[in-house]
């Protein structure tokens, strides 16, 4: 957990101290409004669970949507094969940078999922992969498109499954 979090406060770009700045501002403007209106109770603990509300919310929410924008990328699936002697699929697939910065690397998600024919358990399967594998791809640049190529295994499963590929692009 330790290692979690000094990655992500490592990881962190001037963009993500801005917005948290912002937010625990507006949270302390907030609470020193709740403050000043505690003669109200009503009133003054609506500002303050406010204020806490946007802190947690707005940061989690903000900076998710911050870095969508910061760095979009298109990635698409190109192929996809099941090796018949060993236990392993491999994906063939493109990203491209289709934003103004250069990445220095991007995580590159694939997950292997069971299909039903019930579309809500379709859709809570894929929060349960049956197999998930991870790629580092470093150094690209604005508007590059790169080829990829995953390999997933041991991939033992016999029946019907769907591949989804993410990336996380830093």
């Amino acid at each position: 957990m330790k290692d979690i979090i000094t990655s992500f406060i490592n990881n962190l770009i001037i963009y993500d101290y801005i917005l948290f700045g912002v937010l625990f501002f507006i949270f302390l403007l907030f609470i020193i409004i709740g403050i000043i209106l505690r003669h109200r109770v009503g009133v003054a603990l609506f500002f303050i669970l406010f204020a806490f509300t946007q802190l947690a919310v707005g940061s989690t929410y903000g900076y998710i949507k911050m870095h969508e924008y910061l760095f979009k990328n298109e990635i698409s699936i190109e192929s996809q094969k099941k090796l018949t002697f060993t236990q392993a699929i491999v994906l063939y697939g493109t990203i491209k940078n289709v934003s103004k910065k250069d990445f220095s690397s991007c995580k590159i998600t694939a997950k292997v999922y069971k299909v039903s024919e019930n579309k809500l358990k379709d859709y809570l399967l894929k929060f349960k992969p049956i197999n998930k594998m991870s790629i580092i791809e470093n150094d690209i640049a604005a508007g590059q498109e790169r080829e990829i190529k995953v390999i997933i295994e041991p991939f033992t499963y016999a029946y019907d499954y769907n591949i989804s590929l993410g990336a996380d692009c830093k």
